[in-house]
């Protein structure tokens, strides 16, 4: 079966959301029930006639969505030592807060230099897409930035343009490349779902609530929230339906669709987590491994997962410094909850 963005993002949604598990049943003589495949005898010795599968059940909301926790492979016994080994790795920096304080500090000498920034971003700080910016020095680099192949009649440096970069791992594991992105602003709504769609995104993660009041320049609502469909130009969103989590996390099931190109509409997994602090970090870490772990199922091949959240400038300033070391150590924190949670449920 050809593994497409659509069937993983439905597929997430059935087994790992739904989270249904078959009941086994027993025939009258006690034995266990076990459904006779196509073309087999039955115990008196007929061939029973093939039948053809059954539909998959509509995807509809339900109260108990997310109330199945998700299915972990099993680690092997090699893996159950290594994540040990890393266990006490973490804990063991996390009694010696001043050493990841020096990683921070570290990480923050290879920040760009307004310099680097004006010749790496030529294309972002184009006259032509300055209004397609939140801010002036958050931007993608050349490099690595993405590029639309928009159908839309417009100038050529404006149309391949938007405030976006391709992201990948350069560790061995063969996980989903991202794409990092500002909040969408009004003008770069279109920008942003044709993106979406020429890129088959299977999931984007949102780590801001919405909020509509222009003059603040927040993370307005670039989808429909509420079940219904939106147009943006040449691209049509539909929310199919949106229901929340245990940890707060609002999922929706989108479906995307281009009036002119010729690709099959794209269903889209929606996680946002509209409880992200505009300071410092979250409470626990329990959200944001939930998230992880939705994102972790999907193949790499079938597209970029987008990442988005929003900042406004004024906060950005004012706990710059705080706020970075405080999520760099939230990170270690999210690493060692994982890795003992990974272990109790092997040791179960």
């Amino acid at each position: 079966m050809k593994i497409t963005p659509s069937y993983v993002a439905d597929s997430l949604l059935r087994s790992h959301l739904l989270g249904l598990p078959q009941r086994k049943r027993l025939r009258s003589d006690g034995k266990l029930h076990r459904p006779l495949l196509r073309g087999s005898r039955t115990d008196d010795g007929y061939r029973l006639r093939p039948r053809p599968p059954p539909p998959p059940p509509p995807l509809q909301p339900r109260r108990s969505l997310l109330s199945a926790p998700f299915r972990h492979r099993r680690s092997s016994g090699e893996q159950l030592k290594y994540c040990s080994e890393a266990l006490d790795f973490f804990k063991e920096k996390l009694r010696t807060p001043a050493r990841i304080a020096q990683e921070f500090h570290r990480l923050q000498e290879m920040r760009p230099t307004m310099d680097e920034i004006v010749r790496k971003c030529s294309v972002a700080l184009r006259d032509a897409n300055l209004d397609k910016n939140r801010y002036t020095d958050i931007l993608p680099f050349d490099n690595n930035r993405i590029v639309l192949n928009s159908t839309r009649d417009s100038t050529p440096l404006r149309n391949n343009y938007i405030n976006a970069s391709l992201i990948g791992l350069a560790s061995g594991e063969k996980v989903s490349q991202f794409i990092a992105t500002q909040g969408p602003l009004p003008e770069t709504f279109e920008d942003f779902w044709e993106m979406v769609f020429v890129y088959r995104c299977p999931a984007i993660v949102m780590l801001t609530r919405v909020d509509n009041h222009r003059m603040m320049r927040k993370c307005a609502n670039y989808f429909q929230a509420q079940n219904g469909l939106r147009e943006f130009g040449k691209i049509s969103i539909e929310t199919k339906y949106t229901t929340t989590s245990d940890s707060s996390l609002v999922l929706r099931c989108l479906e995307v669709k281009h009036k002119e190109l010729v690709k099959p509409a794209l269903s889209v997994l929606h996680i946002q987590y509209p409880e992200w602090p505009d300071h410092g970090v979250p409470e626990d870490t329990a959200s944001v491994r939930e998230i992880f772990e939705m994102t972790h199922h999907l193949p790499p091949e079938i597209g970029p997962i987008v990442v988005h959240c929003r900042v406004q400038k004024a906060e950005c300033e004012i706990c710059k410094k705080n706020c970075r070391i405080e999520q760099y150590f939230f990170c270690y924190a999210a690493i060692v909850d994982e890795l003992e949670e990974l272990l109790s449920r092997s040791s179960h």
